[in-house]
């Protein structure tokens, strides 16, 4: 580690033909600042494009190092975040790297623009980032990199129902979903048919994502260590990761036809076996699903399910 010392004398031989280009780290659906907001992740790519060396600082604290410009569709520029106003406000020494590129290398990094940007209002926005090869000055007088511009659509958050389900409108019909009291079958059969629409609202009415989430042990026991708020943005993001198919379970997959073949259940749990079939490429493969349910205040909810895969037509 290093203070801030001399400057860096390579940086303006080669400053024209270095290039900053940013993207999405995981390009997903954003959300304004709120109880559930998620990390917004900006990959930043350094290339040097000249034939000689380049130079540059990146500071320990990325304060210093990057900046994000967030313009509206009017070009009008949304405030800096709290966080990083009080970062660069306080009097304190900048530790940092040197870090060397070759001709034709490059740096990768990823920021999460929430920690730079007050991202607290609705709509389309542009994104662009700024690299300070030698550190950012509040004197305005640092030299910076300008990337590429990115599109950045906010959305209002949506309201938490039970079991951190977001409530949502029936896209058909405009009502607030509402949970009913129906029977097992029933909340497969509507489950299934929904995912067949790709009605999203109406395929988590019925999961209760916590159980689902906590499956898996590794997620039970960042469950388990998280505060309230914490575990509301967990199930937000499992929620989200299951919409996207980006954790690979089998219950999100889009079934071509499928028939109820069993339910039992009692007061409490319950089961449905169910065979459904895919299409894969040029055939048909079938699996028997077997779901679980649990009942809380008279609402069935899947807590579980199993797969068989029974081969292909």
């Amino acid at each position: 580690m290093f203070a801030i010392a001399l400057s860096l004398s390579s940086v303006e031989a080669v400053f024209a033909e270095v290039s900053l280009v940013i993207r999405y780290f995981d390009k997903r659906i954003y959300y304004i600042n709120g109880p559930t907001e998620e990390p917004i992740y900006i990959q930043l790519t350094l290339t040097n494009n000249s034939p000689e060396v380049f130079h540059f600082r990146m500071a320990n604290e990325r304060a210093f190092s990057v900046d994000f410009d967030v313009l509206t569709m009017t070009n009008r520029p949304l405030e800096q975040s709290h966080l990083l106003m009080r970062k660069r406000n306080t009097s304190q020494p900048v530790f940092f790297r040197e870090v060397v590129l070759e001709p034709g290398e490059s740096f990768s990094f990823v920021e999460d623009l929430r920690m730079y940007s007050a991202l607290n209002q609705t709509g389309s926005f542009i994104v662009i980032a700024r690299m300070y090869p030698a550190l950012f000055q509040n004197n305005s007088s640092s030299t910076s990199l300008v990337s590429n511009r990115l599109t950045l659509n906010l959305r209002a958050p949506s309201l938490l129902g039970p079991d951190g389900v977001p409530i949502e409108l029936d896209v058909e019909t405009g009502a607030i979903l509402v949970r009913e009291a129906l029977p097992p079958d029933q909340v497969i059969d509507y489950m299934l048919r929904a995912r067949q629409k790709e009605q999203w609202e109406k395929f988590f009415l019925y999961l209760d994502l916590e159980a689902m989430m906590t499956r898996d042990s590794t997620r039970q026991r960042q469950w388990l260590a998280e505060s309230q708020e914490g575990r509301q943005r967990l199930l937000a993001r499992y929620r989200e990761s299951l919409r996207s198919n980006t954790i690979g379970e089998d219950i999100v997959t889009i079934p071509m036809d499928f028939v109820i073949e069993r339910t039992n259940y009692g007061a409490v749990e319950g089961t449905v076996v169910v065979l459904e079939r895919f299409k894969v490429g040029m055939y048909t493969e079938r699996k028997r699903y077997t779901y679980y349910l649990r009942r809380y205040d008279g609402i069935w909810v899947v807590t579980d399910y199993q797969v068989v895969h029974l081969g292909t037509d």
